[in-house]
Formats: C-alpha cells, sequence, structure tokens
C-alpha cells in the first residue's frame, strides 16, 4: 500500500464527504434538515396517524408556521427525496404528504430531538437565567 503526501491527502479529502468542510455538499443538506420548520414538519409526519398528513392538517398542528413557508419546506423536502405529494382529483382538491423510506429514517432522529428539547426545556431555561444573571452582575 502506498503513503500518499500531504497533497494527495488533501486532494483525496475533498472528494470524501467531510460537513466540516464549507464546501461539502453535506454541510448544506445539514443546514437545510436543521431548519425548524423542517424538523417539525418531519417528526408531524413520523407520527401522523396512517402515515399521511392533510396539507391544511400540517398547518394545524404545526401552529406559526405560515402558508408560504409550508409550501416552500414541504417543496424542498420533496425535491430532497424526503417527502411525498399525492393529489386526489376531489373538489376541493386533497393533497396528502408521507415521509418516504429516506424521510423516516430522519423523521425518527428529529422526532427524538424534539422530545429532547420538550424534556430539557425546563433545565436549559434555568441554566440561562443562571449565566443571564452571572454576566449581569459581571
Amino acid at each position: 500500500m502506498a503513503t500518499l503526501s500531504a497533497a494527495a491527502r488533501r486532494e483525496e479529502a475533498r472528494y470524501a464527504y467531510d460537513a466540516f468542510l464549507k464546501e461539502c455538499p453535506t454541510s448544506q443538506l445539514l443546514a437545510r434538515i436543521s431548519d425548524k420548520w423542517v424538523g417539525l414538519i418531519v417528526s408531524a409526519l413520523g407520527k401522523a396517524e396512517g402515515g399521511s398528513m392533510r396539507y391544511s392538517d400540517l398547518g394545524r398542528k404545526i401552529p406559526g408556521v405560515s402558508q408560504k413557508m409550508l409550501t416552500q419546506t414541504l417543496r424542498s423536502l420533496e425535491r430532497d427525496g424526503l417527502v411525498t405529494r399525492t393529489v386526489t382529483a376531489t373538489v376541493p382538491v386533497r393533497v396528502d404528504y408521507r415521509l418516504t423510506e429516506l424521510g423516516a429514517g430522519l423523521g425518527a432522529l428529529l422526532y427524538s430531538v424534539k422530545l429532547w428539547a420538550e424534556d430539557h426545556f425546563d433545565e436549559v431555561s434555568a441554566h440561562r437565567a443562571a449565566y443571564d444573571e452571572a454576566a449581569g452582575t459581571a
């Protein structure tokens, strides 16, 4: 096995995924999936009864999300292959969203993060208050 020079290792590293590198496409994916609305939408779809939700149900489940932001986020999730969109020709038109297999894997992770945030908010809030108090007296 040949030993690589430092320059060759750097060149090889450019082609390996490393989200710590600004140029790495995985850092863009991390930015997308760490978006607040992505986390809430994917979590909601992951726990949806029957596995899918209508657009209007998602809007009600996630108070505060605008129609524009919900639409943009769902489109980006569909583009990334995390969500499928099914249109049923009725009056009015029915649009359902469901996680793909790829999206379900992400959904399990994001739902765990959501639960962690709910379980630890009081503790984090107490730390924030203590920090702010100490910073204010310093």
